[in-house]
Formats: C-alpha cells, sequence, structure tokens
C-alpha cells in the first residue's frame, strides 16, 4: 500500500565534481610541491647538473676573519631568502585590491523574485515577526476567530495572508498559492538558494500552513466544518461596516470579522489538504512538522471525499468573489499530492481512476482547457501525474490513465504556441487566458510555470521533446514560451 520515494526527488542534480576555482588551485599547489619535494633520479640529475667540480677549501677567509665555508653559505644563504621573502610580501600587499570586489548586481528575474516574495510579507495578517521586512505593516486582525460566532473547534484564526487590497482572508485562492509555492520550491530549491531566498520563500510557505491547521480540528482524525473565510466584502446589503466598506489599514480595524464556516466543501478540502500535503515535502527535514501536515492533510482529504459540495454554494460571498465550478479537479490534484506525501497507493488509485477523470474533464478540450488557476487545477494535475509517469512509471494499473494525462499535457503545452491559435495573444505575444472573463496576469505566469516544468521533465527524462500532431518541437520550445511570458510581463 505505501512506497518508497515516491516524489523521486528534486529536478536539480548536484554535480558530484563541483570543485571551486580555489579548490583546484590548492590542488595544483600541492601536486607542486609535492614535485618539488620529491628526489631527482639519475637521468633528470643528468640533464640539470653541470659536469663534477673540484674538491673546494673547508674554509673562507673574509680578511678580518676565517670563517667555515658551510655557516658562510648558509649565513648568505638565510640573507638573501629575507630579503627575497620582503620583497615578494611588498609586491603582494601592493598588487591585491584594498577593497574586497563587490557582488555583480542580481539579473531582473532575480530581482523580480526578490519583489513577489516581498508582496506575501506586505499581505501578512497577525503578529508579524521581528525580520518582516516592509516597515509600513504592523500587527492586525489579532481578534480573528476568537468570537463566540462559529463552531467551538475553531479558537483562534489569526494569521494567514490578506487576499488583496482588502482585509478578507479566503482560503481557497489562498491555499492554491501556498500548493504553487511549495511546488516551485520542491523543484528548484537550489535556484532559491542561489537567490539568497529559500528560507524566506519556506517562512512565507509555513506562514500560510500554520494559519491551516488552526481553520481546522487539525489534531482530530475526523471533522465536520471547516472555516473558509474571515472578513465580509459584499457591501450590496446596506452600510455595515465590512472589508470593502470601510478602505482602511488592516492595523486600524475595528469592526467585527466574522469566520464563515463550510460542513461540505470537497473543493476547499482538497485544495488545503494538497497545500499541507506538497508542503509537508518542503519541510520534509522538520519530521515533527511533516507529520503534522500530513496529518492535517489526511484529515482535510478525508472531510472532502465524506461531504460533498462546492464551498461555495453554500455561501454567497464565496460565490462573488471566489466561486467554484468544481471539486472533482481538486480530487485529481489533492490525490496526487496526496500521493506524492505518503507513498499511500490508495490516493494514487483514486487521483487515476477514469471516473474522476471524467468528471474533471480531462477528456474534453472546453475553450479553457489547459488554464491553471486557483479555480480549475486539472492542468496542473496532469503535469504532476506526468511527472511520476516519465520517472517512476509505476505501470499497472495505473498506466492507461497516466498516458492519457501525459498526451493531455501534450496537448496543452501545444496550446501554448503562438502557432497555434488555441488562445489569442496581446500585439507583444503575451498570451491571454479565460476566455471573454477578466485576464489576470496569474493565468500567464501559471501557464508559463507549467511550461517551463514540463520541458525540465522533459529534458531529465531524455526527451528532447513532443509531438503536435505531426510536427515535432523541442523542448527549448516551451522555455522559450515562458521566458517570453515572464520578460512581457517584466517589460524587459
Amino acid at each position: 500500500m505505501y512506497s518508497r520515494d515516491s516524489w523521486g526527488g528534486p529536478l536539480e542534480i548536484n554535480a558530484t565534481d563541483s570543485a571551486t576555482e580555489d579548490e583546484r588551485s590548492r590542488n595544483l599547489q600541492d601536486v607542486d610541491r609535492a614535485a618539488l619535494s620529491r628526489p631527482l633520479d639519475e637521468t633528470q640529475q643528468s640533464w640539470l647538473l653541470g659536469p663534477g667540480e673540484q674538491k673546494k677549501k673547508k674554509y673562507v677567509d673574509l680578511g678580518c676573519i676565517i670563517v667555515s665555508r658551510k655557516i658562510f653559505k648558509w649565513t648568505l644563504g638565510t640573507i638573501l631568502f629575507a630579503a627575497f621573502l620582503a620583497g615578494l610580501i611588498a609586491l603582494i600587499v601592493n598588487t591585491v585590491p584594498r577593497h574586497r570586489h563587490k557582488h555583480p548586481p542580481p539579473d531582473n528575474y532575480t530581482l523580480a523574485l526578490h519583489k513577489a516574495l516581498m508582496f506575501f510579507n506586505a499581505q501578512r495578517s497577525g503578529k508579524l515577526p521581528k525580520h518582516n521586512n516592509v516597515s509600513w505593516r504592523g500587527n492586525s486582525g489579532m481578534q480573528d476567530g476568537k468570537s463566540s460566532d462559529h463552531s467551538a473547534a475553531i479558537k483562534d484564526l489569526v494569521g494567514g495572508y490578506y487576499d488583496a487590497g482588502d482585509a478578507i482572508k479566503f482560503n481557497f485562492p489562498a491555499s492554491f498559492s501556498i500548493t504553487m509555492l511549495s511546488w516551485s520550491v520542491i523543484e528548484y530549491s537550489a535556484k532559491y538558494e542561489a537567490a539568497g531566498e529559500l528560507e524566506h520563500v519556506k517562512e512565507i510557505i509555513k506562514w500560510g500552513t500554520d494559519y491551516f491547521l488552526k481553520s481546522f480540528n487539525s489534531t482530530a482524525d475526523t471533522i465536520t466544518t471547516l472555516a473558509a473565510q474571515v472578513g465580509l466584502g459584499d457591501t450590496s446589503g446596506g452600510d455595515s461596516p465590512n472589508d470593502h466598506y470601510c478602505w482602511m489599514r488592516p492595523e486600524d480595524m475595528d469592526y467585527d470579522r466574522p469566520v464563515t464556516e463550510c460542513h461540505s466543501c470537497s473543493d476547499l478540502a482538497a485544495e488545503m489538504a494538497a497545500a499541507l500535503a506538497s508542503a509537508s515535502i518542503v519541510f520534509k527535514d522538520n519530521k515533527a512538522y511533516s507529520k503534522k501536515l500530513v496529518h492535517g492533510a489526511t484529515t482535510l482529504f478525508k472531510f472532502s471525499r465524506e461531504q460533498r459540495g462546492r464551498y461555495s454554494a453554500g455561501s454567497s460571498e464565496a460565490s462573488i468573489f471566489y466561486n467554484s465550478t468544481s471539486y472533482w479537479d481538486e480530487y485529481v490534484w489533492g490525490g496526487a499530492w496526496m500521493y506524492f506525501a505518503t507513498g499511500n497507493s490508495s490516493y494514487l488509485k483514486l487521483a487515476t481512476a477514469p471516473g474522476l477523470a471524467k468528471h474533471a474533464g480531462a477528456f474534453w478540450g472546453g475553450p479553457d482547457y489547459g488554464v491553471l488557476s486557483w479555480d480549475n487545477k486539472l492542468a496542473g494535475a496532469q503535469v504532476l501525474l506526468s511527472r511520476l509517469r516519465l520517472f517512476l512509471s509505476p505501470g499497472y494499473p495505473y498506466e492507461e490513465i497516466l498516458r492519457t494525462f501525459h498526451n493531455q499535457t501534450s496537448i496543452i503545452m501545444c496550446s501554448y504556441l503562438p502557432v497555434f491559435t488555441s488562445f489569442n495573444r496581446t500585439k507583444g505575444g503575451l498570451i491571454q487566458l479565460n476566455h471573454g472573463r477578466p485576464q489576470p496576469l496569474q493565468y500567464v505566469v501559471n501557464a508559463a510555470f507549467l511550461a517551463a516544468l514540463y520541458s525540465d521533465y522533459l529534458d531529465a527524462a531524455d526527451t528532447p521533446g513532443w509531438y503536435c500532431g505531426p510536427n515535432f518541437f523541442s523542448t527549448d520550445v516551451l522555455r522559450s514560451f515562458a521566458k517570453s511570458q515572464v520578460c512581457d510581463i517584466l517589460l524587459l
């Protein structure tokens, strides 16, 4: 039922021969010293030495004193060596720069990463850490979840992230954000570390998962309720103070912030399970915390299966701001992450069930097919499960549906390419997803991420590319697409 190393490791491969220039230099110096200290053989001596000299006198007459020839040579040699050493030190002091060279400035992509992660710091709710690098932010929402207007199982909802310019905390889109961040860290932790952001992004993830664990009874094996939202934003009912009626700093909020609970919210619970499960892989070296996350994810996913329904169906607020259209895609997505986190094959069996895939829309290409978002995770789930097939190939009974997901992923990647007309593009080449509705950049960056990730998956599997109909495209085409979208967003 359980398998070892379900994830199969990150994409980044640390080279075994990673000696630095300094290390190589030291090795060469060791070789040089060894060569100098080794006695010369007869052939080498015959090349280097002149004919034998006549026997010399044992003493040297300096005029005022007669000294031993051996002492004279030793004294003269010592003086000459000391003079040479003094000159060498002076030369080194004059040659070495007086100031250390500065590191080259970070490139635009690294700068963008710093600023993107800083946004999460700005959106934090609760008691902020002293090292939070957003000077205008302070503690806020310190009474969230402490009123008596909700289930006794939920006692404290301080923390988490505000959704946007308001101060509402929506667990549905927030948990998707944490899942995506965790996925990026799992695959590209070395790149985060090279940018000096690995510990920061892990802290961002933990700030979110700590809050999610407060949203339900995370110590229990079975739950019947889950906090979906803190605060209100609907202003159609009058002038009652809420997060959209009162535009102010979160630190200045003085109105009631009710908690919205759900009792049948498969989509929300499965997405939160995905967030905790993926984060458990990020924190696998912290065994106690990783285990806590896995337990919480298990409880949530069980709840999502037992209490069927869309979270937004029972909440007017959710239906206005973050309406969920289905929970089947969250079952595939959450089931895949649960399998990678636990190795429990029952989750893989669920995620690859043909009936579940059919309900999730895996077998048809609608106008928004391939658009990964907080509402529809199917495209991400298919790329994630294609990874499993490419790297671990679990075989029967999963191969048939995994092959289908893999083929559908190839179709999605084809739809991203400008040679096809699946999606419109701006004059500058920015892809326009989410037909006929608002088209924020989140859809673009999700597509770029999937394209870059799938390209790396193919390269890691020694696959040079993929087919779009009869035409073969190399993985470089996907990287070019991803880079072009990021450059358009950053105006590079």
